[in-house]
């Protein structure tokens, strides 16, 4: 019997692929959904890929890997922040930690050959409303990508759970013809959800992406979020890079990370994202 690693290796997984669970849905598209999955169609070129977090630890320590990845293959990559994290700080008042976390994950997305978009709204109070969903609207049909990662639902922190519904609602506005904006409509081909240990409840996750090629860069990148050295309190390099390491092993592979896929989305065979 084969290994699971072998058996990833066997149907022709390349090392910027990923190894998902082995179901598949063959539901039709609807408007404003993301496309179905067909089994062994790989995209032709790298897919360019947005994250959208509710703050930037979360766009650079949950998403930044599978942006990196796309981005060091030649893709467009954009890590999207809904407010700026602002009030993550016991010792720095919040408008001048919120100018630093933009600063940093100004700084970040260069290194990483990314842009980084952070909006004005209250961290702690993002509105879970209409203009909300439309203002990200408008920022995926601008920078139209074809993969988006965001928020697992199953979070204790409500900027996350609001970020989860924003964005797939953002998303089924984008991809609507009807529905007139400055930028004409686009159609996400993928949803992802991320791993992040603050999302844990009910995180499964059916997809392992191999990060091996670009996981040191990622981390220096990281690095220039003082919240990554742990000054905030919790530790994210060491919970972050550990995980990356306790995934590979799941994944067969070096470093990956574990990301759940919607249900109509799970393939068997995919070279890149």
């Amino acid at each position: 019997m084969l290994s699971r690693r072998k058996l990833i290796q066997s149907i022709g997984l390349a090392a910027a692929g990923f190894a998902t669970a082995d179901r598949e849905s063959k539901a039709s598209q609807m408007p404003g959904r993301p496309a179905a999955a067909e089994s062994g169609q790989n995209p032709a070129s790298p897919s360019s890929i947005m994250a959208i977090a509710a703050h930037p630890g979360d766009a650079f320590f949950s998403m930044g890997l599978p942006v990196a990845l796309q981005t060091h293959l030649g893709a467009r990559g954009a890590l999207l922040s809904l407010t700026a994290g602002e009030k993550g700080s016991r010792t720095v008042a919040p408008p001048d930690y919120g100018r630093q976390q933009r600063a940093a994950g100004e700084r970040a997305a260069e290194m990483l050959a990314a842009t980084a978009v952070t909006l004005d709204y209250p961290d702690g109070e993002l509105p879970h409303s209409d203009d909300v969903k439309l203002a990200i609207c408008d920022l995926i049909r601008k920078h139209r990508p074809d993969v988006i990662v965001t928020h697992w639902s199953g979070s204790w922190h409500k900027d996350h759970r609001a970020s989860h519904e924003i964005v797939l609602d953002a998303v089924f506005y984008a991809a609507l013809p009807a529905l007139a904006r400055k930028d004409s409509a686009h159609s996400v081909r993928k949803v992802l959800f991320a791993d992040n240990w603050e999302d844990a409840t009910g995180f499964s996750g059916d997809t392992y992406l191999d990060v091996s090629p670009v996981f040191d860069h990622w981390t220096e990148a990281c690095a220039v979020f003082p919240m990554w050295r742990g000054e905030t309190g919790f530790r994210y390099r060491d919970y972050y890079t550990s995980l990356a390491i306790a995934r590979g092993c799941l994944g067969g592979f070096n470093r990956a990370v574990a990301l759940i896929c919607q249900p109509e989305q799970l393939m068997r065979k995919l070279t890149a994202l």
